[in-house]
């Protein structure tokens, strides 16, 4: 017999329901507490939320909006369903089924969604297989029949239809990897569906269509001539959702099938300038997202060349601020007296570091961390390098502050001008030359974002005009609307690089003075999206002029200081980074007393007013780390404060996390503040030198007992830092750290085991940490000398793993064969009898590296191994012999040793004159003129 609800129990949880919205706070928590109560106790919850979800009629007695009170059953019901999966038992589950496939016939829209998402959310509990019924129920119910074969209405056909776009979107991979593959029959369905009645059922079809189709699904691309037919079909309709569809459809095919599209590029090329001039923004923004699209496909983008004349000028109309836009940032005055609201405020991170087999540190995010590691995946609506600015070049207060018509149009316009450089230009020359002195102050801005745009692409071309176009952008630093302002800040450092790196002095005194002073006084522009915009600009005026800003040194941090005492926290994250970038390409030259004491007061000032708990840390400590490699032993001074508070944060994280660990319902620490904080930890060590040993003396905690925990955390950023401090350690204050040599080998050990990557972790985070474990490896190796020989069987076999993986990033490979190098100084003995086995792997990795000391001291090494077992070089005698002729300037002691194996290998070997005409004439002549 069917379950039936008990009258007084369905009246009570109708109540709780009611007041869990209502206005009422005592009453509001109540109900909450009950419902959650229920939710845990009852056997019969799930059944009752079910029964009041789908039966349109309230039950007798109950007051108030009931479909309020259905609507909050299906939220605690689905929720029910995902967070207590225990509920649902088999009985729960028969009940919840058929009432829930009524439940779709219910006449108000609302309620079918909310029957929708419970149901997803049921397969997504139990699988798809759970209830393999469903999805031939709900297409038979979207083809107009119900359950038992009666004939069920339009709007029921399309809740049925909604049902299945949500579990489609939920259950994708499912449904693509079942081995009873679903989708085989479902696609030919939806693709049919195309055709339906309802322009609601066409859309949900065609997005469906839409979720499978960039996974390149076989069961949509064996029917690809048919969705390609309905696209066509369906281009002219005027729903726009549909439409929408058919746009997102084609910019699919882009990367699935871009022989479909290569045919038919002029009508396509028609079909979506029309789109993008529609007064539909989300429309309009789809069909844009084609021109990106294509643009940065290798094969397909050659096509658009004919059709630029079309393209261009809606991208152009398309960049500039429509009405709304101007009615909410139009006439912006100055703001910068006042206090960032909570909302403006963008989340700050941390960078960890990488070691490459140079030494030198590098920053990155997650997916950018190892070098050489392939293509990141980028985000819908992400391009690389231009959207990195792309925030500062459209302003960061957006109207809508996310992706939007213009800044792809923008963004666009960038990837065309990258691919075709002149004929963009010649496109967009008239376009400039009507609007840049433009009377209405929106098409102004619109084409100095546009000349801001083709600066990479059109560099060459614009060059011409530039001698013009610098002086009038400089007068529009001074422009009465701050829009205009800001993107000319952002324009201005998009060409610096013309202006900097002229060798002619009249050029940069001309050009490149004017623009650096303009946009450092913008820095202080009463409006602080121009401060922000300038302050951006100028960070890659720094990056573009490098050792050229050496003369302006004094003047620039004037005007970082005087911008100190002025800006906002927001701002202050990006003053933060030009200081850092100035200190990256000055270095040593930042070291001046005069300097020394104009900065440093100011940033020891920031540095006092942050808190320990404040994000602003992240951005502070970052720059003041390149702030210390910079100013070498001239940040002695301001070292002690400033290492022993970063060993204190180190402390209390490590505390925070272990507490945590003990009792789950406390927050988890921040582990964001230990890296920034072992980084900092890196930069003083790195810049003292053999002077920060009393600081790491004086470190309580244990300096070395905070390391080893941090080499032991979970966190992969955590551990990379870790590892690159234990480099600096080893280089700079290694008598220290010798005592904890057995633990920290330990640890190091473990790490460098690539049999120990988890199939969950991102392999590029922990490829980060294995390569600066393999390079503290080899700084270690480099000390410790023939004490390594513990370590030296365990460190040889992971090493020689990671050098002859292919799956590997070529940076670690580089940084281990470095370490295995590095080994045989003190250990040449041990690593003998393994010669044979990684001497071709060894030197296939060195190869790649640049002539540093660490490659020098590791072919030292190499060669002692080589002259303990002379014999087990047979097989690759010619490749070592291609290593020393191509080794331009080794050290006295590499090339005395280079000389004595060539003159071993001389004595050894019979004819080695017939042996060496197998070397390259070329590599012959250098080995005989050098080491003969």
């Amino acid at each position: 017999m069917d379950w039936q609800p008990q009258e007084a129990p369905l009246r009570e949880l109708a109540g709780y329901l009611r007041d869990s919205l209502g206005p009422h706070r005592e009453a509001n928590q109540r109900a909450t507490q009950m419902l959650q109560q229920a939710s845990a106790q009852s056997p019969d919850i799930n059944n009752y939320l079910c029964h009041i979800l789908v039966n349109q009629q309230p039950p007798p007695g109950v007051e108030g909006d009931y479909h309020v009170i259905r609507c909050s059953g299906a939220i605690l019901l689905k929720n029910n369903i995902s967070s207590i999966p225990q509920s649902l038992s088999p009985a729960t589950i028969a009940y919840l089924k058929p009432h829930l496939m009524h439940g779709l016939k219910d006449p108000n829209s609302g309620i079918r969604s909310f029957v929708g998402n419970v149901i997803t959310e049921l397969l997504r509990n139990g699988g798809i297989m759970a209830w393999s019924d469903i999805l031939a129920q709900l297409l038979n119910m979207v083809d107009g029949a119900g359950v038992n074969g009666e004939s069920v209405e339009l709007p029921v056909q399309e809740g049925a239809m909604s049902a299945l776009k949500k579990i489609c979107t939920d259950s994708k991979d499912e449904l693509e990897t079942n081995p009873q593959q679903p989708l085989s029959f479902m696609i030919p369905k939806f693709l049919h569906y195309a055709q339906h009645q309802s322009e609601k059922v066409q859309t949900d079809a065609l997005e469906i269509i839409n979720i499978f189709l960039p996974m390149k699904s076989p069961f949509v691309l064996m029917h690809i001539d048919t969705l390609v037919e309905s696209l066509f079909r369906l281009g002219n309709n005027p729903h726009r959702p549909l439409r929408r569809e058919v746009c997102r459809a084609l910019v699919h095919l882009v990367d699935t099938r871009p022989d479909k599209l290569a045919p038919v590029m002029g009508g396509v090329v028609d079909y979506l300038v029309q789109q993008q001039n529609d007064e539909d923004g989300d429309l309009a923004l789809d069909a844009a997202e084609f021109w990106l699209t294509v643009g940065e496909h290798d094969e397909l983008r050659v096509h658009l060349g004919p059709y630029l004349p079309k393209i261009i000028p809606v991208l152009l109309k398309s960049m500039i601020y429509s009405e709304e836009d101007i009615v909410r940032l139009g006439g912006v005055g100055d703001d910068a007296d006042e206090e960032d609201r909570i909302e403006d405020l963008k989340p700050a991170f941390a960078k960890s570091r990488k070691r490459f087999p140079n030494g030198e540190g590098a920053e990155g995010s997650d997916s950018e961390k190892v070098q050489g590691n392939g293509d990141h995946e980028l985000s819908e609506g992400e391009i690389d390098e231009f959207d990195s600015d792309l925030e500062d070049l459209i302003g960061g207060e957006d109207p809508e502050d996310r992706w939007n018509l213009r800044k792809c149009s923008a963004a666009a316009l960038d990837v065309l001008a990258t691919v075709f450089h002149q004929p963009v230009l010649e496109v967009i020359l008239p376009y400039l030359k009507d609007n840049l002195r433009h009377p209405e102050w929106p098409h102004r801005e619109a084409a100095v974002l546009a000349l801001g745009a083709v600066a990479d692409g059109c560099l060459d071309g614009v060059s011409h005009h530039l001698p013009e176009l610098v002086p009038y952008l400089l007068s529009l630093l001074g422009d009465g609307e701050a829009l205009v302002r800001q993107i000319t800040c952002w324009t201005l450092g998009r060409y610096s690089r013309w202006a900097a790196q002229s060798p002619d002095p009249t050029h940069r005194q001309k050009y490149f003075e004017p623009m650096m002073e303009g946009i450092l006084l913008k820095m202080l522009d009463g409006n602080k999206r121009v401060q922000e915009a300038a302050a951006s600009a100028f960070a890659n005026l720094e990056e573009q002029s490098k050792e050229v800003l050496k003369p302006y040194i004094e003047p620039i941090i004037k005007q970082f200081v005087m911008a100190m005492g002025r800006y906002k926290d927001r701002n202050m994250f990006i003053l933060y980074d030009c200081v850092q970038t100035l200190a990256e390409h000055v270095g040593e030259s930042l070291a001046q007393d005069n300097i020394v004491n104009i900065l440093m007061p100011a940033l020891i000032d920031r540095w006092k007013k942050v808190t320990d708990e404040s994000r602003e840390l992240f951005p502070l400590l970052e720059c003041l780390s390149y702030v210390a490699t910079a100013l070498g032993q001239k940040f002695l001074p301001f070292s002690a404060p400033i290492f022993h508070r970063c060993i204190s944060i180190i402390h209390k994280t490590i505390e925070a996390q272990l507490a945590f660990e003990q009792n789950p319902a406390l927050d988890a620490p921040d582990k964001d503040f230990l890296i920034t904080s072992l980084d900092m930890l890196s930069a003083v060590i790195q810049a003292l030198d053999s002077r920060s040993t009393q600081l790491v003396a004086e470190s309580r905690p244990s300096f070395f007992q905070l390391l080893t925990h941090c080499m032991k955390d979970q966190s992969n950023d955590v551990r990379q830092s870790s590892y690159a401090l234990l480099g600096d350690c080893a280089i700079y204050v290694f008598d220290q750290l010798h005592p904890f040599l057995p633990a920290v080998m330990e640890l190091l050990i473990q790490q460098l085991d690539v049999n120990n990557i988890k199939k969950s972790e991102e392999p590029e985070n922990t490829f980060s940490v294995i390569n600066n474990a393999c390079w503290s490896c080899g700084e270690i190796a480099l000390q410790q000398g023939s004490n390594m020989t513990p370590y030296v069987e365990q460190l040889y076999g992971h090493l020689l793993m990671i050098i002859q993986s292919n799956k590997v990033p070529s940076s670690v490979t580089e940084n281990a064969a470095v370490a295995l190098g590095r080994l045989g100084l003190g250990s040449c003995d041990e690593l003998a009898p393994y010669l044979e086995t990684f001497a071709y792997p060894f030197l296939d990795a060195v190869a790649k590296v640049v002539e540093t000391d660490e490659k020098d001291t590791a072919l030292k090494g190499f060669c002692m191994v080589v002259g303990r077992n002379p014999e087990a070089m047979e097989s690759c005698l010619i490749p070592f012999f291609k290593a020393i002729a191509r080794y331009k300037e080794p050290s006295h002691e590499l090339r005395d040793l280079f000389k004595q194996t060539i003159d071993g290998y001389r004595s050894f070997i019979s004819d080695f004159d017939a042996f060496m005409s197998q070397v390259t004439p070329q590599d012959r002549a250098v080995l005989e003129r050098v080491y003969s």
